[in-house]
């Protein structure tokens, strides 16, 4: 399985509209997005990174494999 590694908000947000979601909406503490039924939500931007451990419970819910994520890059 390849391994994730960290990740800037920006990048991410760009690569999740690459798989189809929409967003980020705001409407609470945290920003998310949407592909069709799916809804994930998303750590607020910060300066620091996404780390791999988020990164991979936050593609779980997107139905995203690390397989699929990595060939994306």
């Amino acid at each position: 399985m390849p391994r994730l590694s960290p990740i800037s908000w920006i990048k991410f947000v760009k690569k999740m509209r690459i798989f189809g979601f929409d967003g980020p909406f705001q409407e609470g503490r945290h920003p998310y997005m949407v592909k069709g039924n799916v809804t994930i939500t998303i750590p607020n931007p910060h300066s620091v990174d996404i780390s791999p451990d988020l990164l991979s419970r936050i593609l779980r819910q997107a139905e995203i494999s690390r397989l699929l994520w990595t060939e994306k890059e």
